[in-house]
This record gives structure tokens, C-alpha cells and sequence, in this order.
């Protein structure tokens, strides 16, 4: 679990997540480090984080903002290709975050009031074997 800086966007972080994934196997062996694919909404949408899945041969269910829609389209041929991603797929996302609704039914951790990123880890990891013992 990474707990980045608390008014920090997502976008910065991708680069370091993607870097700590580890993707268990059906069977025996060491975990996976590239997924098969990545689905994310709209705030991972940046050039960046497209191009570094790229690079790595990861398919991404992100949907394209607007404005960077708008922006393509102004430059015309220029703008390069418009943005592909399966629709039907990026639904799936929806699980993940039901997910972090759950975890957040802790006030502490939908509100962010710890000043340490220790204890606010903590608490995480201990929402997580809650929720673990629950199920």
C-alpha cells in the first residue's frame, strides 16, 4: 500500500504505482509486474500516462477528457489520433470503485484529518483486515 502526498493529484503517482504492482498468477510463480490492462477514469487521461502504457504493451480503458478532445480536433490532422478504449470494459471499472466506497464508510479515511501519512497507513491497512474478516 503507497500513500502519496494528500492534495497531490493522481496522475504522479501512476508512474510509482505502476512500478510497486505486482499481479499474482493463477499458478505457481512469481507475480506478474505488467498487467493485461488498466482501467482508469478520466483524471488518468493525460499523454503521459497513455504513452507510458505504451511502452509497456498495456491496454488502457481510460476516457478521453473533453477538452483534450476539443484540442485534438483544432489542430485537425495535426491533432493525431483520436483515443481508443472498449467501452464494455472500462464498465468493469465500476467494481474497484465500489471498492474504495467501502473502504471510505471510515470517516477518517474519506476525510484525510490524520496529519502523519504513517497513522493514515495504518488505518488503511487496518480498514483492509476488517473488511478482510468480514468477508
Amino acid at each position: 500500500m503507497l500513500v502519496g502526498p494528500g492534495q497531490a493529484g493522481d496522475a504522479p503517482m501512476f508512474p510509482v504505482l505502476m512500478d510497486h504492482l505486482r499481479v499474482a498468477r493463477r499458478g505457481l510463480g512469481r507475480p506478474r509486474t505488467r498487467p493485461e490492462r488498466v482501467r482508469g477514469d478520466k483524471a488518468y487521461s493525460s499523454r503521459a500516462i497513455r504513452e507510458h502504457l505504451r511502452e509497456r504493451d498495456i491496454v488502457a480503458a481510460i476516457p478521453e477528457l473533453s477538452d483534450q478532445r476539443g484540442h485534438r480536433q483544432r489542430r485537425g490532422s495535426r491533432g493525431g489520433r483520436p483515443v481508443s478504449y472498449d467501452a464494455e470494459d472500462y464498465k468493469g471499472r465500476n467494481v474497484v470503485e465500489r471498492g474504495f466506497n467501502e473502504d471510505k464508510q471510515w470517516r477518517g479515511l474519506a476525510t484525510r484529518y490524520d496529519n502523519l501519512a504513517l497513522t493514515y497507513r495504518g488505518g488503511a491497512v487496518l480498514r483492509a483486515i476488517t473488511l478482510w474478516l468480514k468477508r
